[in-house]
């Protein structure tokens, strides 16, 4: 609006010169310049909302509930147009905060949130443009001490770090979505322990880590001897079954077999039978 304002200004002033130098009649200068503040105000009743954004009309202080979407858009020549930002955004907070021992942890959180379209004038209206600082800081602050003191220190280096930032995403989501913020997620960024502390975790949870490879390490073994004990029974009883079906008779039938078979064929050897207790036939080679 400010540069519209400036444009026409100048605008003017050199049309204005240009008339006066020429003597141009009082006619055509008058018309020239009702083209201009025409042109003028058709400036002011057109506005472009970026993308990302939404326009709150705003009418000496009368704020229109009916937001303006992207794009160009038609208005009150003499509104104001505030353009918030309904892209996702970010807050960084550090803090020191207690944990349930008593003991102060040093936290890192990113609040990922973005405003809603549908409540950016509602937000207007109460809060202003600077909603970040007024509605959710003081809120993120707060839920942060609030959850971490019901967790102990060692369950920040644990699969609990997940558990944590949900239940904050979740704590700071219901004070504030009534508002018009709409938290999206609230990663941890970065957890510090005191120096002795954290040694004393990580010692642990080496010890932990140790002892359930131990833990593996024996039930593989004992999986291993439960298996070689089943493979032995099935041997030995498949030894026991092949012993009770080998008689005299049928060691004897085997062999009269194999001494019709060596003696069809073309190989020079020399068969002698029943000659041993066995009763088996003996292969001699002629050679």
């Amino acid at each position: 609006m400010f540069f519209a304002i400036v444009l026409a200004f100048v605008a003017f002033s050199v049309l204005f010169t240009f008339f006066a130098r020429k003597m141009i009649n009082a006619a055509v200068f008058g018309l020239c310049s009702v083209f201009i503040i025409v042109l003028f105000g058709l400036s002011l009743a057109f506005t472009v909302v970026p993308a990302g954004h939404v326009g709150v009309v705003d009418l000496f202080g009368k704020v229109s509930d009916e937001t303006l979407k992207p794009g160009l858009s038609f208005k009150n020549p003499l509104a104001k147009v505030v353009k918030l930002s309904t892209k996702t955004q970010e807050h960084l907070q550090k803090a020191r905060v207690p944990s349930k021992e008593g003991l102060l942890v040093h936290l890192e959180i990113s609040i990922l949130f973005h405003l809603s379209p549908e409540k950016a004038s509602a937000i207007y209206k109460t809060v202003g443009p600077f909603y970040r600082d007024v509605i959710l800081v003081p809120q993120v602050r707060s839920v942060i001490r609030t959850v971490t003191a019901q967790y102990e220190a060692k369950a920040l280096y644990t699969d609990k770090r997940e558990e944590l930032a949900t239940k904050i995403k979740n704590q700071i989501s219901s004070l504030v979505s009534d508002r018009g913020i709409v938290v999206e997620a609230t990663p941890l960024r970065d957890v510090s322990l005191p120096a002795k502390l954290a040694e004393a975790i990580e010692e642990k949870l080496k010890a932990e880590q140790e002892s359930q490879r131990m833990q593996f390490i024996l039930e593989k073994e004992r999986r291993e001897a439960e298996r070689k004990t089943i493979e032995a029974k099935g041997i030995a009883d498949f030894q026991r079954i092949v012993t009770r079906g080998i008689s005299k008779e049928l060691l004897q039938w085997k062999g009269i077999e194999a001494t019709e078979k060596l003696a069809n064929s073309q190989n020079s050897k020399m068969v002698i039978i029943g000659s041993g207790k066995s009763g088996l036939p003996v292969i001699l080679n002629q050679n």
